[in-house]
């Protein structure tokens, strides 16, 4: 439970599995028996400190695949904040669907029948604050009056600041993931005491202000675009999650800010990145280098150094399974877990063999799902790789845990907000322009995907064959008001093979009970 977890942890205990290299391969070692003054003491602790709160999108534990835990009351290998986030984002939704039946509360996500007792949405909820609470202590410890009294000054300090911008950024990012899912949850900042108080909830219109004002107060404080270290956050980063969070601002407030969000999305355009050649080589084994003129910020993996169940090892290897080449994927080991309903892969001409080089699917069993825990049934998706661009295989050794970044922003996106804010102010030749731009990649062909009209629901469509399995389905078809309505169905929404609607509260997740038992100042979500 946060509240319970937020009073238990101290800078000691965060800092023993603080990461000492530089996060471009978050090759971990623990500290021990530290203090603050211990951890940031040099320019080098300050790194080593910002390594783990980067470090806690991709790492769990201490101890590789399985230990020392960051997180209690789940198991590990499903407490990485990737895996936990694709559940909740990818399951509910017409582009996913899980085999696995093992763990409890998983098969809710697609029958969207989950409670608040369920553990992966728990551990999600967790993770979230523990980002946010490892961020904090890092603010916490870069002020003027603690690096003046650490003796630290001149260029190391400016590049101190900049880190704490990263920080506040890593932040923001995770209170949008909490106001996404859940709505009014509780709030913590570097000013909040740890086994003080018990956190006050906010409200989703606040959160979203709250969000809102860091990242524009961050916007001026971080690296000039793509001159940070790769899986460093920068102005670019900050703009584009403005983007992110203007275009579903009527879901989060009520008053919708398209305007803003193209606004945003065309800074990010503007800023110097560039739609790589071949759409496949930005979910590669070496996409670090093959897809860093789009990829705007990622979470880094390496099959190696942070080897674990989640990230895109569990993208990877959790879509390979039954009769499939596993060897096409790059991997060792296949877990027969996640494919696609038949809506995906509708989505492109002759899925199998498309012109659309977006379309990647195995066709085992077929496009029908009659059992849901039979993986063969349902086409498979090989988007994500652990192949390097050229096809060979990965330098890891170990093929069972990838190398792959996950591109938490990439400029793709970017052009789908400005079309589709286009298409809502009535701008055809804008969205066009924008929509066309891709798919001239996606055909590799200027004229062969070409489209001469555009309305809302084809953009809709144009998200999903851009983004699929990228984390954004749940939070699309919400703004869309196609997520929980009759009017638009997919097989075994709503626990009916041919799809149903259910209610309107499962557009927000709960707040987890044991939270809300810990903690008076919390209030359930309708509905739960």
């Amino acid at each position: 439970m946060i509240s319970t977890y937020l009073k238990k942890i101290s800078l000691a205990s965060l800092m023993a599995i603080a990461l000492t290299s530089c996060i471009n391969d978050l090759d971990r070692e623990p500290f021990y028996d530290v203090t603050a003054n211990v951890v940031y003491k040099t320019p080098a602790g300050y790194k080593q400190a910002l390594a783990k709160v980067y470090g806690s999108f991709a790492t769990t534990g201490n101890q590789g695949p399985a230990g020392q835990g960051d997180l209690g009351g789940i198991d590990e290998g499903t407490s990485d904040f990737l895996r936990l986030f694709w559940n909740a984002q990818q399951l509910p939704t017409d582009e996913s669907i899980t085999a696995w039946n093992g763990d409890a509360g998983l098969q809710d996500f697609h029958l969207m029948n989950w409670s608040s007792d369920n553990p992966f949405l728990k551990g999600l909820y967790n993770r979230s604050y523990y980002q946010i609470t490892v961020a904090n202590e890092f603010i916490r410890e870069s002020t003027d009056q603690k690096l003046s009294s650490r003796g630290i000054s001149g260029n190391d300090a400016t590049e101190i600041k900049y880190q704490a911008a990263e920080a506040r950024f890593l932040r923001a990012y995770q209170y949008w993931v909490l106001v996404d899912l859940f709505g009014n949850v509780p709030f913590v900042d570097e000013n909040s005491a740890i086994g003080a108080d018990l956190p006050i909830q906010k409200d989703r219109i606040a959160l979203f202000n709250y969000v809102e004002s860091e990242l524009k107060a961050v916007e001026g404080l971080l690296k000039d675009p793509r001159t940070n270290e790769y899986g460093r956050a920068d102005k670019a980063a900050a703009w584009a999650l403005l983007a992110r969070l203007y275009l579903n601002a009527e879901v989060y407030t009520g008053t919708a800010k398209y305007a803003e969000a193209a606004v945003y999305a065309k800074k990010v355009i503007d800023a110097g990145y560039s739609l790589i050649p071949k759409y496949k080589n930005l979910f590669v084994a070496d996409n670090n280098v093959a897809a860093k003129n789009e990829i705007i910020l990622s979470i880094n993996y390496d099959g190696a150094k942070t080897q674990g169940y989640g990230g895109t090892t569990f993208l990877v290897n959790g879509s390979v399974g039954g009769a499939m080449d596993k060897t096409k994927s790059g991997t060792s080991a296949g877990w027969g877990g996640h494919r696609t309903t038949k809506n995906l892969p509708l989505q492109f001409p002759t899925p199998l063999n498309s012109p659309d080089t977006r379309a990647m699917f195995v066709e085992n069993d077929g496009m029908e799902i009659n059992s849901i825990i039979t993986f063969t049934q349902g086409y498979a998706s090989i988007k994500f790789k652990n192949l390097r661009a050229d096809g060979s295989d990965s330098p890891n050794m170990n093929l069972g845990f990838s190398d792959t970044d996950f591109p938490l922003f990439r400029l793709g996106e970017m052009y789908l907000i400005v079309a589709e804010v286009a298409v809502r102010a009535g701008n055809q030749s804008e969205a066009l322009a924008a929509v066309n731009t891709l798919r001239a990649r996606a055909y590799e062909s200027s004229t062969a995907g070409k489209l001469t009209s555009i309305n809302l629901q084809e953009v809709l469509n144009e998200r999903s064959r851009e983004l699929y399995w990228e984390g954004f389905r749940r939070t699309d078809l919400i703004r869309f008001n196609q997520f929980v309505e009759g009017s638009y169905l997919w097989p075994w929404k709503g626990g009916a093979s041919a799809g149903a609607s259910v209610q309107d509260f499962r557009k927000l997740y709960p707040i987890p009970s044991s939270d809300v038992t810990a903690n008076p100042n919390i209030t359930q979500n309708k509905g739960y």
